[in-house]
């Protein structure tokens, strides 16, 4: 091919790979007889791939996709293995240990998890906790007093106990000792057996220390826990007062003592977590079918439509935006009265809101939404000036993939082993959370209750239960986020790396199927399998690292939130935020990269490192041509994946919304994190098949880039659409500057 350069061309030189180069040149290669004739090139240069065409003869050109390769970055794929089997290894650790229902609905004063049939007293039909002691859980809430409500005596009920109007009523301990009566029994008898306590054991009873206490409060069932009420009903009282029963103390602080418990964010994180758990058909629909059914909609409308999709995405988003912001305003009780609540079942109104942190963390991601409402409109006025441009260029990338039809379908591999990957990461993280050692809590509080195993009032061993994260367990958490990161960067590189290296073949070969070779995604995939695994885990790794930082940086955030209020605690909060903004700014940029050297690997084979200095190079000698061009369609694409993921947020607020997770046993605690859960997948999911499109663009102007290095500027196979698109761009651009500098002149003249 000739490096016949041309006489003239316009102005805006740029310095590529063979010294300074007009912007834009007449390129014989687009004629109207097709592309290039050999008679207009006298000599063959080395092309990038290492083929050769040939001197003369018809154009028979191969594709320019380099098959003598080797493995690279061999370490860093073997490094990605081990990370996986470590990831299996803690994992099974979780399966083994965990228990999911500890984040729900905690431990009784056997330690038993409520709702768990495998503990000392099975308890599959009893799941929520009731602290039979009412002083025990005032003391609880005194500062004046060490005692803790972890240590106060709770059991495992079906159902909160009621208090009667006429006459005394009684839950009493687990059936044991000479209590002869079954589980079954016991709750049939609505948890009460008082009247076959023996003397001492009626006294102890009065006395509040067991086995029978008594039920003088009304209590709800608050997220699988008995909130009770601030009074005891006088009709009640007056009953156990006149039966000679012991003093019992009553206020706000037995009501604000279990709201707190119930409120920490350690609990709030635990049931945001199991959340995930109960919601798991909403994870599936929302987060793995929605987005794949419309992701797959989007690109065959691209194929066909890519003029009416832009605007339809572009109204899309911001319908969206308002309706999913409108979502949050009414569950954070902002408008009308479907108000998140912590309340399972019926008895709102008996209790003080215990759903204050689930609210509040609503009202936050609200605010959030309007900004970034407002940040939606902005880009939208500032795009509608460029959307002939994008239109153009992701008609480009159309013709590709409607070369290769394959693409579209492509990307249903990688999002079954994300699908697969996430599934299996969600429940080991589950089971992770919950497999703390369940110990008996220190205290040296004296909470005598009667033993029935011993018959008599005991002090020993009366300390309550927990489930605590050792060191090495904490570790393992993080390492489990990390796998998170990395792999889920390693399939979306390869998903990213495949595609290119069938658009390579595409434009190399100027579109024909004849000379793109037999399946090019089929051949893409196994070169990039059999020879650039290394490369995907080396640049997925560096995006990874940075991932954690920022997830880290953010966790330390929050636990320094309390000092914000000290002198200089606002510093603090500063400090992070600009470290995050950094990091995000860094985060972007090496993506930016990575695409780009998986452009290059996927065309020439090279390690990450020599590819990525390759990419960085052709993007900064060509970034007048390309530069602009690139990022608004991405932009246009990237709106794109945002409706995706929108909408399943808005899909899973529907279906969240049914009274099955709102009451009951299948309730979640909050809506907020389910949600979030399938906006963040359904971006994933549809980044893999939008990223068919934004790759396929990319691959296309790189392969430009190189084209025109190659060539002195001059590119030989590039489209006759792209060098349309991207001359008008240029003389778009000559006339922005040209005007400005005469708006400049006009002002100077004036002065």
């Amino acid at each position: 091919m000739g490096r016949d350069k041309p006489a003239s061309g316009p102005t805006g030189a740029i310095v590529g790979g063979g010294g300074a180069t007009p912007l834009f040149a007449a390129n014989p290669a687009h004629n109207s007889s097709g592309y290039g004739s050999p008679n207009r090139r006298s000599a063959t240069p080395e092309p990038y791939g290492g083929y050769t065409d040939r001197e003369a003869g018809p154009p028979t050109q191969k594709p320019r996709i380099k098959q003598n390769r080797k493995c690279r970055d061999v370490v860093f794929l073997a490094l990605f293995f081990a990370y996986a089997i470590g990831i299996i290894i803690e994992s099974s650790y979780g399966f083994n240990k965990g228990d999911p229902r500890r984040l729900v609905y905690g431990l009784d004063y056997k330690g038993n998890t409520c709702g768990d049939s495998k503990g000392s007293i099975n308890l599959k039909d009893y799941d929520i906790r009731y602290w039979l002691n009412p002083n025990q859980v005032y003391k609880s809430g005194l500062t004046s007093d060490p005692f803790n409500l972890g240590d106060a005596r709770s059991i495992c009920l079906a159902s909160c106990p009621t208090p009667s109007a006429t006459n005394l009523t009684w839950v009493c301990d687990y059936p044991e000792g000479n209590i002869t009566l079954s589980m079954s029994e016991w709750s049939a008898r609505n948890y009460d057996y008082f009247s076959i306590l023996t003397p001492e054991q009626r006294s102890s009873s009065f006395n509040l220390t067991g086995p029978c206490y008594p039920v003088l409060f009304a209590s709800t069932n608050v997220f699988w826990s008995c909130q009770l009420d601030e009074a005891p009903a006088n009709s009640t009282l007056a009953i156990w007062q006149s039966a000679g029963g012991a003093q019992i103390n009553a206020g706000t602080v037995i009501v604000q003592v279990i709201q707190k418990a119930l409120s920490t964010p350690s609990a709030v994180v635990k049931r945001y977590i199991a959340d995930l758990g109960r919601a798991w058909p909403v994870l599936v629909v929302c987060g793995g079918i929605a987005p794949l059914l419309l992701s797959i909609a989007y690109l065959i409308l691209v194929r066909y439509f890519v003029g009416v999709l832009t605007w339809l995405t572009i109204i899309l988003l911001n319908v969206l935006t308002i309706l999913v912001t409108l979502f949050f305003y009414i569950k954070a009780g902002w408008i009308g009265k479907d108000v998140v609540t912590g309340v399972i079942g019926n008895g709102a109104d008996k209790v003080l809101s215990s759903s204050t942190s689930e609210a509040q963390h609503l009202k936050i991601v609200a605010v959030i939404m309007t900004i970034v409402f407002v940040v939606v409109v902005l880009i939208t006025l500032v795009l509608l000036k460029r959307l002939i441009i994008a239109v153009a260029v992701i008609k480009v990338a159309a013709k590709a993939i409607g070369a290769i039809p394959s693409l579209i379908l492509y990307p249903l591999v990688p999002f079954l082993f994300q699908s697969i990957f996430l599934i299996y990461w969600v429940a080991g993280l589950l089971y992770l959370f919950s497999a703390g050692d369940v110990t008996r809590n220190i205290c040296n509080n004296s909470c005598a209750a009667y033993d029935l195993t011993l018959a008599q009032v005991n002090d020993a061993n009366c300390c309550g239960y927990g489930f605590h994260h050792s060191k090495n367990l904490t570790w393992a958490i993080l390492y489990h986020f990390f796998g998170f990161f990395w792999t889920t960067q390693f399939i979306t590189a390869c998903c990213l790396t495949t595609i290119a290296g069938a658009v390579a073949a595409y434009y190399w070969a100027r579109g024909e199927s004849s000379d793109m070779g037999w399946l090019p995604v089929l051949s893409s995939a196994k070169r990039v399998f059999r020879y650039s695994l290394g490369s995907m885990a080396l640049g997925s790794l560096i995006v990874a690292i940075i991932e954690m930082i920022r997830f880290l940086l953010e966790l330390l955030r929050k636990k320094l939130k309390a000092l914000e209020a000290a002198p200089g605690g606002c510093l603090i909060s500063i400090c992070c935020c600009c470290a995050q903004c950094c990091l995000g700014c860094i985060e972007w940029t090496i993506k930016f990269i990575n695409r780009n050297a998986y452009i290059v690997i996927a065309i020439s084979g090279k390690g990450f490192c020599r590819a990525a200095e390759k990419a960085t190079g052709l993007i900064v000698n060509n970034v007048l041509r390309v530069a602009a061009v690139n990022i608004i369609s991405d932009m246009i694409l990237f709106l794109g994946k945002v409706v995706v993921s929108l909408a399943c947020a808005l899909f899973a607020f529907l279906m969240l919304d049914a009274n099955k997770y709102k009451l009951g046993t299948e309730k979640v605690s909050s809506p907020l994190f389910p949600v979030l859960f399938c906006w963040f997948v359904g971006y994933l999911a549809a980044g893999m098949f939008f990223g068919v499109v934004e790759m396929a663009i990319d691959t296309i102007l790189l392969s430009f880039c190189i084209d025109s290095e190659e060539h002195n500027g001059t590119p030989m196979f590039a489209p006759p659409l792209l060098m349309d698109t991207l001359s008008s761009h240029a003389k778009r651009v000559e006339a922005d500057e040209a005007a400005r500098a005469a708006k400049a002149a006009r002002k100077q003249q004036a002065l």
